[in-house]
């Protein structure tokens, strides 16, 4: 589920509106099913349908054994399809919401109009919004099961039920609306849902494009534009700042993906510019089209004049149009800096721009002479809107992050040693060795080690062509277009060297600047504890001072939730990152840098994710310094993204949040330390609890993969990066997308809760004081709600009836009884988090959520139980390989229904 306006619908209007859209598309979905099926077929899905709503699982079991494969592709194709239906609804419903209350000034959570009032008293609210930027990063992991076609026709359904209170007063021709909305639904019911061929790299890049064309360009724009009015209403001048700019990982991030080079790195940055140009030119276009006034009844700037005069555009028509001339003039280098940037070839005897900012300054000309002139009001809308993207955009869209392996660093460092004769056996080193060798390298040594005539590897070529791409991609396109490379994995600092010595054999890096920022990840709990030790050994270099102060005095530190949370646990894994947060938080302020972090949030909270507005502001105090970036995926960012009212609302919020939590206070700081001490416990408790099954358990391996679908995943095609780093038959070598993805299919969502109620348990029953201990911590403390909250989520989607279900699937009885153990789990986990929190029943505090689910659980519950139908067949080759496409389709509709994949 998206960020919501409230929490709950107040009106109940709201819910009439939506139920009624839902009850139309219900309709025409009813109707347009009928053509492509048969009246015994139709009669079966009816009576499903009955005893979906009804829950009434064993009889629902029994009709669906009966479908033919013809016939459960029909009724597979019907449930994949209404909860994406009704998702369509609820977000038009938001859409609308989200719009109403920012037109009318009513209040919201996370409003910036609030914001900006709570800090604009603050001695260094002047500082804080003008370095306050937030940076989602739109990466490639496949949670977005649906294929482009289907969100193209989704975004045309959602337009015409936005129109729909429109239709309901006559403004619009119902008839008309209702014929064009039938068409729609038609044309989806007749549309693969899910894709023939595995995505490549190049079609992820072109998806995601998709959403800044949507939605983003306008929503960011016109925010950033409003975060600036709001603080000079309260006489803060803000002139350049950029509360949000994007990042992007498709292209650049080749860690485990084979199919990452350096042309699609090229691809990426090239469809970027493309994006942005093509926004540039078609703003100048607008502002051509209705600048047209002439110089008998309005005056002009010298500078200006002087453009005019300039101009090529000598039509008899646009003598007295100086604007127009300008104009025509700034469009014409904008198309041959297109050409240029894009075109292979190195000269082009044409006029363009050679930076973003050179475009700027002819603007800024033209903004100048309408203000001297008494035109400012033109200056609002298109112009304003153009300004401010340039400052947020540049020529570059996004900075594309580059993302590897350290192993992979060390190996070709390693080679690179060994060609150039300074030493043979790299990684037989100790750790105090390789480092003197590195820092050897990069302060003393100014060949280059690849200079030799010694062959090398096919890994070490492919690395260098990627670094030497990304400094041609930053001569062409601006600094902004690569800025961090991500080391997976990190563990020492030699593996933060080894990528320094890398970026030196480019040219990209030397012992006076570093061009790119390299960026430790840390991801397993081991990995978070020994992060402060590096990072205080790193800090301290003398050459590492000077490449941090070349930046700003800013050093990024990516932290990672999914491999951390499979690695020990949903609240294992939050607490290490809390933890870790605050060691280096203050082992920034001991060196006088300042440490910016990095989330690695998935979009479910089995992967770190949950609302982000809760999730900022749970962040240890004085861990947020003015800049954060946190990854955005999969259905994420269809959800938040997907319109311009939602990618605004999204945006607006990320921003609130920050500043919230920067001025922030916590009034729990005389029990502060005892909190920690307990959570520590608590994490301890939990940690055990849920190695003893993953890890330790001798029939979870089985467990898990016979009684989810992970090998019918692992063969969907949502994505160009392999399901596992080496091998798909071991858990630890498991990508946590997958992981995720497999048991929130079988309803059982493992990763966001298990552990959580055997950790608490065992506290309370150490003391008849601790419970209430417990809720006050809940009450008072943010991190620890949002803790507890996205428990209370997660166990709202799950199902443990139809998780039995799937657990029959295993072949042995003492496979089976894994289940048992979750079930037991599960029960312990529920009963303590409503007790802690003083609720009577999930989701108590959530009426929207609650209200959402019932919507829709139905008919994604009975895709559960034809898919168990399907894989059963399938295990017992009683359907062919090619009919497993019918599986993909569950699986498809399972996610769409949750609205949380992986």
């Amino acid at each position: 589920m998206t960020e919501l306006t409230i929490k709950k619908l107040e009106n109940s209007n709201n819910k009439g509106i939506i139920e009624e859209e839902i009850e139309i598309l219900t309709n025409i979905l009813d109707e347009a099913i009928k053509k492509v099926s048969t009246e015994e077929t139709i009669k079966k899905l009816k009576k499903i349908k009955q005893l979906a709503d009804k829950s009434d699982y064993k009889q629902l079991k029994e009709i669906i054994k009966t479908l033919t494969n013809e016939e459960i592709g029909v009724v597979s194709r019907y449930f994949a399809l209404l909860p994406l239906l009704i998702n369509i609804s609820e977000d038009v419903d938001l859409a609308y919401e989200i719009n109403y209350k920012n037109n009318v000034e009513e209040e919201y959570l996370g409003k910036l109009s609030k914001t900006i009032d709570k800090i604009s008293d603050s001695k260094n609210a002047k500082t804080i919004l003008e370095n306050v930027n937030i940076v989602p990063v739109l990466t490639a992991h496949p949670t977005q099961v649906q294929r482009k076609s289907m969100l193209d026709i989704n975004n045309k359904i959602h337009k015409l039920l936005r129109k729909h209170r429109d239709v309901k007063l006559g403004l619009i021709n119902r008839d008309k609306w209702y014929a064009q909305l039938r068409r729609y639904v038609e044309i989806i019911t007749q549309t693969d849902l899910i894709r023939e061929k595995k995505l490549k790299v190049t079609n992820e890049i072109s998806n995601v494009m998709e959403y800044y064309n949507i939605s983003l360009l306008n929503a960011i724009t016109n925010l950033s534009i409003k975060y600036k009015k709001l603080a000079k209403e309260k006489g803060i001048s803000i002139k350049k700042a950029t509360p949000i700019t994007m990042g992007m990982w498709i292209g650049g991030d080749r860690d485990g993906n084979p199919y990452v080079t350096s042309e699609t790195l090229e691809i990426s940055a090239k469809l970027q510019f493309e994006v942005i140009i093509n926004y540039y030119i078609e703003k100048v276009n607008k502002l051509y089209r209705a600048y047209s006034m002439s110089t008998n009844l309005m005056g002009t700037s010298k500078k200006l004049q002087i453009l005019s005069e300039m101009s090529t555009d000598n039509s008899e028509f646009r003598e007295k149009e100086p604007y127009r001339k300008v104009l025509y003039e700034i469009k014409g280098k904008l198309k041959n800096t297109k050409e240029k940037l894009l075109s292979s070839k190195q000269d082009i005897e044409k006029q363009y721009y050679l930076k973003a900012d050179e475009f700027k300054d002819d603007l800024i000309i033209l903004k100048d002479s309408l203000e001297e002139n008494g035109g400012q009001s033109l200056i609002f809308g298109d112009l304003e809107e153009l300004l401010q993207a340039i400052d947020t955009f540049g020529f570059f869209l996004a900075s594309i992050d580059m993302r590897q392996d350290s192993s992979i660093h060390e190996k070709c460092v390693s080679e690179l040693l060994k060609s150039a004769n300074v030493e043979k056996n790299y990684s037989d080193l100790s750790e105090e060795e390789k480092c003197k060798i590195l820092l050897n390298q990069i302060e003393n040594e100014p060949r280059l080690l690849s200079a030799t005539n010694v062959p090398k590897s096919e890994l070490l070529l492919k690395e260098l062509s990627i670094f030497k791409k990304a400094r041609l991609l930053k001569d062409k396109f601006g600094e902004g277009i690569i800025k961090q490379s991500i080391i997976s994995h990190t563990t020492s600092v030699s593996d933060l060297l080894e990528l320094a010595v890398m970026l030196k054999e480019v040219g990209l890096l030397d012992k006076d600047f570093s061009r790119i920022q390299m960026v430790p990840l840390f991801e397993t709990i081991e990995d978070l504890e020994n992060s402060v030790e590096v990072m205080k050994q790193y800090l301290n270099l003398n050459v590492v001072k000077t490449w941090i102060s070349d930046n700003n005095n800013y050093q990024e530190i990516m932290l990672g939730y999914s491999d951390s949370n499979k690695d020990g646990g949903y609240l294992s894994s939050g607490w290490s990152l809390y933890k870790a947060q605050n060691e280096l938080s203050s082992i920034g302020k001991k060196y006088g840098i300042n440490i910016t972090f990095f989330h690695g949030r998935g979009g479910t909270v089995g992967r770190g994710g949950g609302p982000s507005y809760e999730a900022i502001i749970s962040q240890p105090l004085g861990s947020l310094n003015n800049k954060i970036r946190l990854t955005e995926q999969g259905e994420v960012i269809g959800t938040k993204y997907g319109n311009k009212d939602s990618a605004y609302y999204n945006l607006e919020m990320l921003i609130s949040a920050s500043i919230d939590r920067i001025i922030g206070k916590e009034n729990i700081e005389e029990e502060k330390a005892y909190y920690e001490k307990i959570m520590d416990t608590v994490v301890e408790y939990s940690y055990h609890a849920y190695r003893e099954l993953v890890f330790k358990n001798k029939n979870f391996y089985n467990y898990f993969f016979e009684a989810t679908p992970i090998k019918e995943i692992s063969s969907l095609n949502i994505g160009s990066r392999p399901a596992a780093r080496k091998t798909i038959t071991e858990i630890s070598g498991l990508r946590a997308i997958p992981w995720v993805f497999s048991w929130s299919q079988n309803r059982v969502m493992l990763p966001g809760w298990y552990g959580v109620g055997t950790a608490f348990s065992k506290y309370i029953n150490n003391s008849s004081e601790n419970l209430q201990t417990l809720k006050k911590m809940y009450k008072r403390w943010p991190f620890f709600r949002s803790l507890l909250s996205n428990v209370n989520m997660v166990l709202s989607k799950t199902d443990m009836e139809i998780a039995k279900e799937y657990a029959q699937l295993c072949k042995e009885n003492e496979t089976k009884e894994v289940f048992d153990i979750i079930y037991k789990e599960w029960l312990l986990t529920k009963k303590i988090v409503l007790a802690i929190q003083g609720h009577n029943e999930l989701l108590e505090d959530n009426e929207y959520l609650k209200f959402s689910l019932k919507n829709r659980i139905p008919y994604f519950n009975a895709l559960n139980f034809i898919q168990i139908e399907l894989i059963k067949r399938d295990r017992i080759n009683k359907i062919l390989s090619t009919n497993q496409k019918l599986i993909h389709i569950t699986i498809n509709g399972v996610a769409t229904g949750l609205r949380n994949s992986g």
